[in-house]
């Protein structure tokens, strides 16, 4: 027995911040298995902003005298200074980021310290620190995907004019222009910028004020602490607000789309900087060499971008497995969504940063994409459309053209190819004027609809989207 009369178990548990109700302490292993604070101290800008918030509204409403308040606020700074520089001792024993933190504030302190929690519990406080936290990393990811869109624009700009072929089935369809192209991928960037201010729009509600699952006793003011820490109001439902992570899962979900746009161009890029393609030269500096081969250079970058988009899905899938099965209100199975979230943070923001840098840096070369646009009978609908201004029907010309490819593939050549006579003699309505229709700058000029790859509309395109910025 301990001089105090106490078990030396009894009095290790009381040393938790819970520890009253227990009469032994935590197993050694269990506070291994369960402790947070190795990930989450990552949230400790928003559990300090938080906690400084809800501080001041107690005093506001008289729950907390204003010296104790300022104690509060005061020795929250001076430990969010600790932790910026590194001289902070984080405690497994003490679990998680909320209780690091509550505990340290106490030996600073004093009373003071221990008054902070009133009115509150970790359930809505870590819901407000997650908020706060993807609420920062949205605002911290919108600006690099506009560096992304701009780099794209800059790209389109510079070859608005270049012919390229463009795929359907990854077959030759019809020619395009590169900078078509790009502004295709950045229609794809804008998309996911979008989705991104929406979920930050849903997710901008205070939890603080819900407590652990019933709301408080206490005249808690949420609306004055939305108001300092930027929300746009309180969420409604205390139960809610809790024990749901969907602003959590829909971060990740648009995240996943990111990088699935971001697998898609490095795909791309893949193809067109192999020899069998040739479309693009990547620089150096984004790619490696062989250990064996001398002559390799490998896009490992985007490389790396298509795989690790596979570990972003996985994220978001391992959140939405995490809460298919709770009940409510709030329960342990949520300290596991920050691993992925915070995985799935790290990972989109160093791939759009690569992808900011590497997209000024690609080298078109434009002799092997006019050459790639050339095969595979690209301005074979040029001729259809011809024959159907000509007064044919689009689905006689649709046959007729397709014979004459079936000819010109035995012939082995494209149909600019052709004699006059041989294509006369899939239709007579073919004209000498025929051949000024079906060379591939006529065929991409031809496609000045909005929105169409025709060198005039990239142009316009391009004109509309700085007029935005």
């Amino acid at each position: 027995m301990s001089s105090s009369g106490k078990s030396s178990d009894s009095s290790s548990a009381n040393q938790k911040l819970w520890g009253g109700r227990f009469s032994e302490s935590t197993s050694a292993l269990v506070e291994k298995f369960s402790e947070s604070v190795s990930f989450d101290s990552r949230l400790y800008r928003q559990d300090i902003r938080g906690s400084q918030a809800h501080a001041r509204m107690l005093a506001k409403v008289g729950v907390l005298t204003s010296a104790d308040a300022e104690a509060i606020v005061a020795g929250l700074d001076a430990i969010l200074a600790e932790i910026e520089a590194g001289s902070f001792v984080w405690s497994e024993a003490l679990e998680d980021v909320h209780m690091n933190i509550e505990a340290r504030l106490t030996d600073r302190i004093g009373d003071a310290g221990k008054r902070l929690h009133t009115g509150r519990s970790r359930n809505d406080q870590v819901a407000t620190d997650m908020r706060l936290y993807v609420r920062d990393v949205i605002d911290a990811l919108v600006p690099l995907i506009d560096r992304v869109a701009g780099g794209l624009l800059d790209l389109a700009e510079r070859e608005a004019d270049t012919v390229m072929p463009g795929f359907t089935h990854l077959q030759i369809a019809q020619p395009v222009t590169f900078g078509h192209h790009m502004l295709a991928w950045r229609e794809q960037m804008l998309r996911d910028r979008s989705r991104l201010l929406d979920c930050r729009k849903r997710m901008n509600l205070l939890p603080l004020g819900a407590a652990a699952l019933a709301g408080t006793v206490y005249p808690i003011d949420r609306h004055y602490v939305a108001e300092q820490l930027g929300f746009d109001g309180v969420t409604e439902n205390s139960l809610d607000t809790v024990s749901d992570r969907d602003y959590a899962i829909e971060f990740c979900a648009a995240a996943s789309l990111i990088l699935i746009h971001l697998s898609r161009w490095s795909e791309e890029l893949i193809l067109w900087a192999s020899p069998m393609f040739g479309f693009v030269d990547l620089p150096d500096r984004f790619c490696t060499g062989s250990s064996i081969m001398p002559q390799k250079k490998n896009p490992d970058v985007p490389e790396l971008v298509r795989g690790k988009t596979g570990r972003v899905i996985g994220n978001l899938n391992a959140l939405l497995v995490l809460m298919k099965g709770q009940p409510l209100a709030y329960n342990r199975d949520n300290q596991e969504d920050k691993p992925p979230l915070f995985d799935t943070v790290d990972t989109v923001s160093l791939c759009l940063q690569v992808y900011a840098e590497m997209i000024p840096a690609i080298k078109v070369r434009h002799d092997n994409c006019r050459a790639a646009a050339a095969k595979g009978f690209s301005t074979a609908t040029d001729l259809a459309d011809y024959l159907v201004m000509k007064g044919l029907p689009f689905r006689d010309a649709h046959h007729v053209v397709g014979s004459a490819v079936a000819h010109a593939t035995r012939q082995g050549c494209d149909l600019a190819e052709l004699p006059l006579g041989e294509l006369q003699a899939f239709s007579a309505l073919i004209g000498e004027d025929v051949y000024a229709h079906i060379t591939l700058d006529a065929s991409v000029a031809a496609r000045r609809s909005y929105g169409g790859t025709a060198p005039e509309q990239v142009r316009a395109a391009i004109a509309r989207a700085r007029a935005k910025n």
